[in-house]
């Protein structure tokens, strides 16, 4: 039996759903919805320098960073899976 992840599959799925929630969580902020505030906060603190703040603007930049965050380490993820997995 193959237990292998497809690495590209699981990282560009990874980016899509990281940058998805920066996306979303940066525009439900700015039109105003409870309780996203403090997670577009705190990713304001930590992505300001490149970029990010909570704006429209700030939001496709979220998605931009998001999606390389994601891709990147759930990539590493899928490929230690499979590195493990042998």
């Amino acid at each position: 039996m193959n237990n292998k992840i497809n690495t590209l599959k699981f990282a560009l799925s990874g980016g899509i759903l990281v940058g998805g929630c920066f996306f979303f969580s940066t525009i439900s902020t700015v039109l105003g919805l409870p309780g996203f505030e403090p997670f577009s906060k705190a990713l304001e603190s930590m992505y300001s320098f490149y970029g990010y703040s909570i704006s429209f603007i700030g939001a496709f930049v979220g998605l931009l960073w998001g999606f390389i965050e994601g891709f990147l380490l759930l990539g590493i993820l899928a490929w230690l899976y499979n590195k493990l997995n042998k």
